[in-house]
């Protein structure tokens, strides 16, 4: 074991003198393995399995000479040191062959790393050669999937079938005996036809294109004829106003109106069109008007005009300007109230001339966020009315159109869809804005086409001609007579404050010559009032006091007699008759509860009202039905019975003439007036 320390220290020399001559067969390499002592090479003939039986022996070998020489020295001796000397000397050896297995396993690990990664190496260039060859086969792969998907030009043109290619083609081009069964020879054929159709049709492109040339130029001369006579038809119609205005045909100022009503929103156009048309055929007073700005309704149809150079500029003021508080919520709502609210910027002029040279003045607009038009109603007279306190409301824009049709108050929106509108803007009530607004009565929406069905809502309503026309002639004559029938009861509600009930002469054979009991008191009442009263409870529970009627209270006295009427005057008045309620304060009070003639007198006023309405319209109506009741307050006092008790005259003698002063076990009196004999009887 000494001899394999020395030989790691000097490589041992080997003499090969006296060696057997068949060792020198190849003396050049047996001398440099002799020279030299490779332990890489001794690797090569060693046993692995042998190295580790050699290296489990050292390891139990050096256990026991390690044991031994404890032994020797715990029991001491001269000989012993000898003895321990000498195994130590055999436990070096035994080290020296642990380090030469250790040195052979390190060499065996290196060889073992080496010929893993020259294997490695090996399968990363056979990998290498792999994805090489499989990137050569899918770029073959793409280049056969291009020449399969390979479309030719001729496939994107729109041929001609082979029917219409055989029976036009000339036989030159068509070829039958080749094409017909060579499908290549056919196409090529095919596209020979084609092009020879596309240098026909390219000749004849050309001479359009010379003939449009032609006649652009024959228009650019027409069109510098018309420009150059515009102009002289300028100044003929200048030069032809004054003609105009004296056969009172103004065509000019026609056309203009035309061009301008080309702007309307359409429910405007349509009344624009329908009453236009109404004034020409039945009513030539009628005039009709646009109002408002032009511009501003050409600005509604334009697109607004973003750009980058307005972006900076504002965002350039914006930097400059101080940094503003943002607005309130209350602030928010109001701009989005205005917003829809906003009305269009053009109106409607309506001017409506009566007999008396009264007109009425409506203006319509469109509302057109909520798709509905509203009006407003102005009256004038050719002469100035001097307005009693109790026609304050007669001729007020707020009422004088009211419930023009049946239930027609104007107070609230005809479009279902404008709730759901107002709930998103705080909204209660259209109420509230009809004084800036103006009335959507359901007659105005019908006079613009506009129709709002309650039982299947519809998400646009379009304006429609002949629901507009259906309606302008009977709104017409409506509004005349409204006109009229509140210009009558202001005129004679000028002389009813006065204590003087107004009789036409037509209307005189309707009473006596002498009536004794006077009116006093004409006033105007609330409805509030009017509902505190006791004896008119009748009417409120019959439902005809609505808050759109008007209230009057009236006063007729005959001594000490005074008769109270409550009077009720529908706004259709005198279609719809005024209502009359009586209390007579005489010898108590007397109301249709506790006297039945008192019942009889309001029937005599109420129910037969329609002897009083005289001559048609019949505007003479109320101040009929109060001198009738002037007339039944003399006879009912008249035929009461005098108290003998009293001393004295009678204090209402009788004047009247009367067949029968009572009759049936109600003691009725007779009301009932009979012309031209002059009595009165029971009905």
């Amino acid at each position: 074991m000494s001899s394999e320390s020395s030989k790691k220290r000097k490589p041992k020399v080997i003499r090969s003198d006296g060696a057997p001559a068949e060792g020198k067969r190849n003396r050049s390499d047996t001398e440099q393995e002799g020279k030299y002592y490779s332990e890489e090479a001794e690797v090569d003939l060693r046993d692995p399995g042998r190295d580790y039986e050699l290296y489990k022996y050292t390891c139990q070998e050096l256990q026991r000479l390690m044991a031994e020489i404890q032994d020797l020295k715990s029991r001491g001796g001269k000989d012993v040191a000898v003895e321990i000397e000498d195994r130590k000397i055999q436990s070096c050896v035994h080290f020296m062959t642990l380090k030469k297995l250790n040195r052979l396993a390190h060499i065996r690990l290196k060889k073992g790393r080496d010929q893993t990664h020259e294997a490695k190496q090996k399968v990363d260039a056979y990998h290498l050669q792999l994805q090489n060859l499989l990137y050569e086969v899918m770029h073959l792969q793409k280049e056969i999937t291009k020449c399969l998907e390979f479309k030719s030009k001729h496939e994107e043109i729109d041929l001609v079938s082979l029917e219409e290619f055989y029976k036009e083609a000339p036989p030159d081009i068509s070829k039958v005996e080749v094409t017909m069964g060579d499908p290549h020879q056919q196409t090529l054929a095919r596209l020979d036809w084609e092009l020879e159709q596309r240098k026909r049709l390219a000749e004849k492109y050309r001479e359009c294109l010379s003939n449009k040339e032609k006649i652009l130029k024959e228009i650019e001369v027409k069109k510098e004829y018309l420009s150059s006579l515009q102009p002289r038809l300028n100044s003929i119609m200048q030069a032809s106003l004054p003609v105009q205005e004296y056969l009172f045909m103004p065509f000019d100022q026609a056309h203009k109106q035309y061009e301008t009503a080309r702007h309307l929103p359409p429910p405007l156009y349509v009344l624009f069109v329908q009453a236009t048309a109404y004034g020409q055929a039945c009513d030539k007073t009628l005039s009709v008007a646009i109002e408002g700005s032009v511009d501003e309704a050409k600005a509604l149809f334009k697109p607004p005009e973003d750009s980058q150079d307005d972006e900076s500029d504002s965002d350039a003021e914006e930097e400059q300007t101080t940094k503003r508080r943002r607005p309130t919520l209350g602030v928010q709502l109001d701009d989005k109230r205005k917003e829809m609210l906003k009305r269009h910027p053009l109106s409607l002029m309506l001017d409506l001339r009566c007999k008396d040279d009264s007109v009425l003045h409506l203006t319509f607009y469109y509302l057109m966020n909520l798709n509905i038009m509203t009006v407003k109603a102005k009256v004038t007279t050719a002469t100035e009315l001097i307005t009693p306190i109790s026609a304050g409301d007669l001729l007020s824009p707020d009422s004088v159109l009211s419930c023009l049709y049946p239930g027609d108050h104007g107070k609230k929106t005809p479009n279902p869809a404008n709730q759901y509108q107002f709930d998103k803007v705080g909204i209660l009530t259209l109420r509230d804005y009809v004084l800036d607004l103006g009335h959507p009565y359901l007659w105005v929406q019908k006079l613009g086409g506009l129709h709002f069905p309650k039982e299947q809502p519809q998400h646009t309503v379009i304006a429609d001609h002949s629901l507009s026309a259906s309606h302008m002639e009977t709104t017409m004559k409506l509004l005349k007579t409204r006109v009229q029938s509140r210009l009558a009861l202001h005129k004679q509600f000028a002389s009813l404050e006065h204590g003087i009930v107004p009789v036409t002469s037509d209307c005189q054979y309707l009473f006596p010559a002498k009536v004794v009991s006077r009116l006093v008191k004409w006033v105007t009442i609330a409805h509030e009032d009017y509902t505190e009263l006791h004896f008119t409870k009748d009417i409120m529970e019959a439902g005809l006091a609505g808050d759109t009627n008007l209230y009057y209270m009236a006063l007729v006295e005959r001594g000490t007699a005074k008769l109270q009427a409550a009077v009720v005057l529908n706004p259709g008045y005198s279609s719809i008759p005024p209502i009359f309620q009586l209390c007579l304060n005489w010898k108590g009070e007397k109301t249709n509860n506790n006297d039945d003639n008192i019942r009889a007198m309001e029937s005599e006023v109420n129910v037969c009202y329609k002897e009083l309405c005289g001559h048609w319209p019949g505007h003479q109506l109320l101040t009929n039905q109060l001198q009738r009741l002037c007339v039944l307050l003399d006879v009912y006092l008249e035929t009461e019975s005098h108290d003998d008790s009293v001393e004295g005259p009678k204090e209402f003698p009788q004047e009247k003439m009367c067949l029968r002063l009572l009759r049936g076990p109600s003691r009725m009196k007779p009301f009932k007036y009979n012309h031209p004999q002059g009595f009165f009887s029971h009905r």
